[in-house]
Protein backbone atom coordinates (compact mmCIF):
# COMPACT_ATOMS: atom_id res chain seq x y z
CA UNK A 1 0.00 0.00 0.00
CA UNK A 2 1.34 3.44 -0.95
CA UNK A 3 2.23 5.60 2.02
CA UNK A 4 -0.01 8.66 2.36
CA UNK A 5 1.53 12.06 1.68
CA UNK A 6 0.94 14.37 4.69
CA UNK A 7 -0.66 17.80 4.53
CA UNK A 8 1.49 20.87 4.07
CA UNK A 9 1.08 24.00 6.19
CA UNK A 10 -0.52 25.72 3.19
CA UNK A 11 -3.08 22.91 2.87
CA UNK A 12 -3.88 23.05 6.58
CA UNK A 13 -4.57 26.77 6.20
CA UNK A 14 -6.62 26.30 3.02
CA UNK A 15 -8.88 23.54 4.40
CA UNK A 16 -8.95 24.75 8.00
CA UNK A 17 -12.71 25.25 8.23
CA UNK A 18 -13.61 21.75 7.01
CA UNK A 19 -10.87 20.22 9.15
CA UNK A 20 -12.85 21.60 12.10
CA UNK A 21 -15.63 19.08 11.34
CA UNK A 22 -15.32 16.75 14.34
CA UNK A 23 -15.50 13.32 12.69
CA UNK A 24 -13.47 14.40 9.64
CA UNK A 25 -10.49 16.34 10.96
CA UNK A 26 -6.95 16.46 9.64
CA UNK A 27 -6.93 12.69 9.11
CA UNK A 28 -9.90 13.00 6.76
CA UNK A 29 -8.28 15.87 4.88
CA UNK A 30 -5.14 13.81 4.41
CA UNK A 31 -7.24 11.00 2.93
CA UNK A 32 -8.77 13.42 0.42
CA UNK A 33 -5.33 14.70 -0.57
CA UNK A 34 -4.27 11.14 -1.35
CA UNK A 35 -7.49 10.18 -3.15
CA UNK A 36 -8.47 10.21 -6.81
CA UNK A 37 -11.95 10.62 -8.32
CA UNK A 38 -13.21 10.04 -11.86
CA UNK A 39 -15.86 12.51 -13.03
CA UNK A 40 -17.65 11.61 -16.24
CA UNK A 41 -18.78 14.70 -18.17
CA UNK A 42 -18.23 18.25 -16.92
CA UNK A 43 -21.58 19.79 -17.76
CA UNK A 44 -24.13 21.29 -15.42
CA UNK A 45 -23.74 18.40 -13.00
CA UNK A 46 -20.16 17.24 -13.53
CA UNK A 47 -18.72 20.75 -13.64
CA UNK A 48 -20.06 21.52 -10.18
CA UNK A 49 -18.89 18.11 -8.95
CA UNK A 50 -15.34 18.65 -10.24
CA UNK A 51 -15.21 22.20 -8.85
CA UNK A 52 -16.35 21.16 -5.37
CA UNK A 53 -13.95 18.20 -5.30
CA UNK A 54 -11.09 20.52 -6.22
CA UNK A 55 -12.20 23.04 -3.60
CA UNK A 56 -12.38 20.29 -0.95
CA UNK A 57 -8.79 19.22 -1.59
CA UNK A 58 -9.14 15.91 -3.43
CA UNK A 59 -5.64 15.33 -4.76
CA UNK A 60 -6.33 13.90 -8.22
CA UNK A 61 -9.23 14.23 -10.65
CA UNK A 62 -9.71 12.08 -13.73
CA UNK A 63 -11.96 14.06 -16.08
CA UNK A 64 -13.65 12.87 -19.27
CA UNK A 65 -15.63 15.17 -21.57
CA UNK A 66 -15.61 15.51 -25.36
CA UNK A 67 -16.65 18.38 -27.61
CA UNK A 68 -16.34 22.15 -27.70
CA UNK A 69 -18.05 24.85 -25.64
CA UNK A 70 -21.28 26.17 -27.15
CA UNK A 71 -23.74 28.87 -26.11
CA UNK A 72 -26.27 26.48 -24.56
CA UNK A 73 -23.58 25.24 -22.15
CA UNK A 74 -23.22 28.60 -20.47
CA UNK A 75 -26.46 28.64 -18.48
CA UNK A 76 -25.31 25.79 -16.25
CA UNK A 77 -21.79 24.51 -17.06
CA UNK A 78 -19.78 26.55 -14.58
CA UNK A 79 -16.37 25.41 -15.83
CA UNK A 80 -17.14 26.78 -19.31
CA UNK A 81 -16.73 30.47 -20.15
CA UNK A 82 -17.86 32.80 -22.93
CA UNK A 83 -14.31 33.43 -24.12
CA UNK A 84 -13.89 29.67 -24.66
CA UNK A 85 -16.76 29.25 -27.15
CA UNK A 86 -15.78 26.87 -29.92
CA UNK A 87 -12.80 25.51 -27.97
CA UNK A 88 -12.52 22.12 -26.19
CA UNK A 89 -14.59 21.78 -23.04
CA UNK A 90 -11.91 19.71 -21.31
CA UNK A 91 -9.36 22.52 -21.71
CA UNK A 92 -11.73 25.09 -20.23
CA UNK A 93 -12.42 22.78 -17.29
CA UNK A 94 -8.73 22.16 -16.55
CA UNK A 95 -7.96 25.87 -16.76
CA UNK A 96 -10.73 26.82 -14.32
CA UNK A 97 -9.92 24.05 -11.85
CA UNK A 98 -6.22 24.91 -11.80
CA UNK A 99 -7.11 28.55 -11.08
CA UNK A 100 -8.98 27.34 -8.00
CA UNK A 101 -6.50 24.69 -6.85
CA UNK A 102 -3.04 24.79 -8.45
CA UNK A 103 -1.97 21.78 -6.39
CA UNK A 104 -4.56 19.59 -8.12
CA UNK A 105 -3.36 16.71 -10.29
CA UNK A 106 -5.61 16.29 -13.34
CA UNK A 107 -5.82 13.47 -15.85
CA UNK A 108 -7.78 15.09 -18.69
CA UNK A 109 -9.44 13.03 -21.43
CA UNK A 110 -11.16 14.90 -24.24
CA UNK A 111 -13.51 11.97 -24.77
CA UNK A 112 -16.73 10.68 -23.26
CA UNK A 113 -16.87 7.39 -21.39
CA UNK A 114 -17.42 4.35 -23.60
CA UNK A 115 -16.90 0.60 -23.51
CA UNK A 116 -13.54 1.26 -25.18
CA UNK A 117 -12.08 3.58 -22.53
CA UNK A 118 -14.04 2.86 -19.33
CA UNK A 119 -11.63 0.21 -18.03
CA UNK A 120 -8.63 2.53 -18.44
CA UNK A 121 -10.27 5.63 -16.93
CA UNK A 122 -11.87 3.80 -14.00
CA UNK A 123 -8.51 2.19 -13.17
CA UNK A 124 -7.05 5.68 -12.63
CA UNK A 125 -9.40 6.51 -9.73
CA UNK A 126 -10.38 5.34 -6.26
CA UNK A 127 -14.00 6.40 -6.70
CA UNK A 128 -16.31 7.33 -9.59
CA UNK A 129 -19.00 10.01 -9.76
CA UNK A 130 -21.34 9.38 -12.67
CA UNK A 131 -22.49 12.67 -14.20
CA UNK A 132 -23.10 11.35 -17.72
CA UNK A 133 -26.42 11.96 -19.49
CA UNK A 134 -26.38 8.82 -21.65
CA UNK A 135 -27.04 5.30 -20.39
CA UNK A 136 -24.37 3.83 -22.66
CA UNK A 137 -21.79 5.80 -20.68
CA UNK A 138 -23.42 5.08 -17.34
CA UNK A 139 -23.65 1.34 -18.01
CA UNK A 140 -19.98 1.23 -19.08
CA UNK A 141 -18.86 2.92 -15.85
CA UNK A 142 -21.13 0.73 -13.73
CA UNK A 143 -19.71 -2.44 -15.29
CA UNK A 144 -16.14 -1.33 -14.62
CA UNK A 145 -16.98 -0.16 -11.09
CA UNK A 146 -18.20 -3.69 -10.33
CA UNK A 147 -15.28 -5.42 -12.08
CA UNK A 148 -12.69 -3.20 -10.39
CA UNK A 149 -14.53 -2.99 -7.04
CA UNK A 150 -14.68 0.82 -7.04
CA UNK A 151 -17.44 2.77 -5.25
CA UNK A 152 -19.71 4.70 -7.62
CA UNK A 153 -21.79 7.76 -6.74
CA UNK A 154 -24.74 7.69 -9.12
CA UNK A 155 -26.59 10.98 -9.66
CA UNK A 156 -28.92 12.32 -12.33
CA UNK A 157 -31.49 15.06 -12.92
CA UNK A 158 -34.39 15.94 -15.19
CA UNK A 159 -36.40 19.15 -15.16
CA UNK A 160 -36.54 20.11 -11.44
CA UNK A 161 -36.08 16.54 -10.20
CA UNK A 162 -32.94 14.64 -9.23
CA UNK A 163 -31.81 11.33 -7.72
CA UNK A 164 -28.72 10.14 -5.85
CA UNK A 165 -27.44 6.82 -4.53
CA UNK A 166 -24.13 5.26 -3.50
CA UNK A 167 -23.12 1.99 -5.14
CA UNK A 168 -20.63 -0.31 -3.41
CA UNK A 169 -19.94 -3.40 -5.52
CA UNK A 170 -20.97 -6.61 -3.80
CA UNK A 171 -22.85 -4.75 -1.07
CA UNK A 172 -25.51 -2.59 -2.73
CA UNK A 173 -27.58 -2.63 -5.92
CA UNK A 174 -25.64 -1.53 -8.98
CA UNK A 175 -27.00 0.71 -11.73
CA UNK A 176 -28.06 -2.33 -13.79
CA UNK A 177 -30.18 -3.53 -10.84
CA UNK A 178 -32.08 -0.24 -10.97
CA UNK A 179 -32.15 0.01 -14.77
CA UNK A 180 -31.76 -3.37 -16.49
CA UNK A 181 -32.20 -1.52 -19.79
CA UNK A 182 -32.09 2.09 -20.91
CA UNK A 183 -35.45 3.73 -20.07
CA UNK A 184 -37.25 4.22 -23.41
CA UNK A 185 -38.30 7.76 -22.54
CA UNK A 186 -34.76 8.95 -21.76
CA UNK A 187 -33.24 11.36 -24.26
CA UNK A 188 -29.94 13.22 -24.70
CA UNK A 189 -31.34 16.76 -24.36
CA UNK A 190 -33.83 17.59 -21.63
CA UNK A 191 -35.14 20.53 -19.59
CA UNK A 192 -33.01 21.52 -16.61
CA UNK A 193 -31.96 24.52 -14.55
CA UNK A 194 -28.32 24.93 -13.60
CA UNK A 195 -29.37 25.32 -9.97
CA UNK A 196 -30.89 21.81 -10.02
CA UNK A 197 -27.68 20.35 -11.47
CA UNK A 198 -25.67 22.28 -8.88
CA UNK A 199 -27.81 21.12 -5.98
CA UNK A 200 -27.51 17.42 -6.76
CA UNK A 201 -23.84 17.88 -7.70
CA UNK A 202 -22.97 19.29 -4.28
CA UNK A 203 -24.82 16.44 -2.59
CA UNK A 204 -22.94 13.90 -4.73
CA UNK A 205 -19.62 15.44 -3.67
CA UNK A 206 -20.54 15.13 0.00
CA UNK A 207 -21.39 11.46 -0.58
CA UNK A 208 -17.98 10.98 -2.21
CA UNK A 209 -16.14 12.74 0.62
CA UNK A 210 -17.94 10.60 3.21
CA UNK A 211 -17.18 7.38 1.33
CA UNK A 212 -13.50 8.27 0.88
CA UNK A 213 -12.91 9.53 4.43
CA UNK A 214 -15.16 6.94 6.11
CA UNK A 215 -17.47 9.11 8.17
CA UNK A 216 -21.15 10.02 8.30
CA UNK A 217 -24.06 8.03 6.88
CA UNK A 218 -24.06 7.31 3.14
CA UNK A 219 -26.83 6.35 0.75
CA UNK A 220 -25.89 2.67 0.50
CA UNK A 221 -28.90 0.75 -0.90
CA UNK A 222 -31.02 3.90 -0.63
CA UNK A 223 -32.23 6.20 -3.37
CA UNK A 224 -32.62 9.87 -2.48
CA UNK A 225 -35.04 11.78 -4.72
CA UNK A 226 -36.11 15.39 -4.72
CA UNK A 227 -38.36 17.68 -6.70
CA UNK A 228 -37.42 21.34 -6.37
CA UNK A 229 -40.72 22.39 -7.97
CA UNK A 230 -42.37 21.86 -4.59
CA UNK A 231 -39.26 21.23 -2.42
CA UNK A 232 -40.15 17.62 -1.61
CA UNK A 233 -37.47 15.09 -0.65
CA UNK A 234 -37.78 11.32 -0.14
CA UNK A 235 -35.59 8.30 0.55
CA UNK A 236 -36.50 4.73 -0.31
CA UNK A 237 -34.76 1.40 0.16
CA UNK A 238 -33.58 -0.30 -3.04
CA UNK A 239 -32.74 -3.98 -3.44
CA UNK A 240 -30.07 -5.89 -5.31
CA UNK A 241 -31.24 -8.01 -8.22
CA UNK A 242 -29.76 -11.41 -7.46
CA UNK A 243 -29.96 -12.29 -11.17
CA UNK A 244 -28.37 -9.02 -12.31
CA UNK A 245 -25.97 -9.83 -15.19
CA UNK A 246 -23.46 -7.26 -13.88
CA UNK A 247 -23.34 -7.73 -10.10
CA UNK A 248 -25.61 -10.70 -9.39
Amino acid sequence: MTERVPLTDEERATYEWQIWVDDFGEAGQEILKNSSVLVSRLGGLGGVVAYELAAAGVGKLVLAHAGNVKHSDLNRQLLMTHDWLGKPRIESAVRRLKELNPRLEIVAAGENISEDNAERLVSEADLIIDCAPLFTERFAMNRQAVLQNKPLIECAMFDLEATLTTIRPGQTPCLACLYPEKPPEWRREFPVFGAVSGAIGCMAVMEAIKVLAGFGETLDSELLSFDLRDMTFSRRRIQRNESCPICG
